[in-house]
């Protein structure tokens, strides 16, 4: 199995917290777990963004399994892992795992943007 390149970079960030802008903050657990069929990536991973007094906004993770949009018919599938908290109150959407490098990049893009958006409030 081909080496994912930016596993390492991953790893080293475990309980990293980032601060950004206007107050915001970034959280970053990763660890590696044996390859499951819920986990074929071997890495359990939450990717958080908080707003200043502490609450998770947006996130990336694959602590639990998410239930597909309803207009898809998913009976006797796997339910993903991998998925996303686009705000406060959502239950997660999948997310399409490619590797850890694209996890990374793709997080922080959403943060940029959410921290976009914070600005012109």
């Amino acid at each position: 199995m081909k080496r994912d390149p930016g596993l390492d970079t991953l790893l080293d960030l475990h309980e990293v917290i980032i601060e950004q802008e206007h107050g915001y903050w970034v959280k970053i657990e990763a660890w590696s777990v044996p390859a499951s069929a819920d986990i074929p990536h071997g890495i359990r991973y939450t990717l958080t963004l908080h707003e200043p007094y502490g609450k998770r906004i947006m996130g990336f993770d694959n602590a639990h399994a998410v239930k597909p949009p309803r207009k898809f018919k998913y009976a006797g599938r796997q339910l993903p892992y991998d998925h996303q908290h686009r705000h406060v109150t959502d239950q997660g959407i999948p997310y399409e795992f490619v590797d850890a490098a694209q996890l990374l990049a793709d997080f922080f893009g959403e943060v940029d943007r959410i921290l976009r958006e914070v600005k012109t409030l």
